[in-house]
């Protein structure tokens, strides 16, 4: 079975030794995928202190720019925002950032619905409040 590596050229750099994305015979395996931005220290919707700690953050803006770095490694890797058949979602804090993540992941997933799971966790690698974990399936195996 072949197995193929992606990197986005235009998706945020991983900060690890990972590629974006790794396909196995017709599956696609994204890395965790979270809100940061190609090129930049500031992420979108973050306010750091000057030790580097969260003070604020907008969960809305990082919910579509996570969606928006998913679709830029999806295309990257020859796949489609409609190939996505599972996602895990990790979040830092279930009881306020829930209710708008899940009204937004409605709107980008109106028209495919892969299966979902939601958990929150106590952090994340970088100073986030979300990061997803994609499964997509392509349409036939590359050869």
């Amino acid at each position: 079975m072949k197995t193929n590596i992606f990197n986005s050229n235009d998706a945020p750099e991983p900060v690890g030794l990972y590629p974006h994305s790794r396909q196995v015979g017709n599956f696609l395996f994204l890395s965790g995928v979270g809100p940061r931005e190609k090129g930049k220290k500031e992420i979108p919707g973050v306010t750091l202190d000057k030790n580097g700690e969260i003070l604020d953050y907008d969960i809305e803006k990082q919910c579509h720019s996570v969606f928006k770095n998913v679709r830029l490694i999806l295309e990257a890797s020859g796949a489609s925002w409609e190939n996505l058949v599972d996602v895990t979602v990790f979040l830092t804090n279930m009881e306020k950032d829930f209710p708008t993540f899940n009204k937004l992941y409605a709107e980008y997933f109106s028209t495919n619905q892969p299966c979902r799971t939601t958990l929150e966790i106590n952090a994340l690698p970088t100073p986030i409040a979300i990061e997803l974990k994609c499964v997509a399936v392509l349409e036939k195996e590359e050869k």
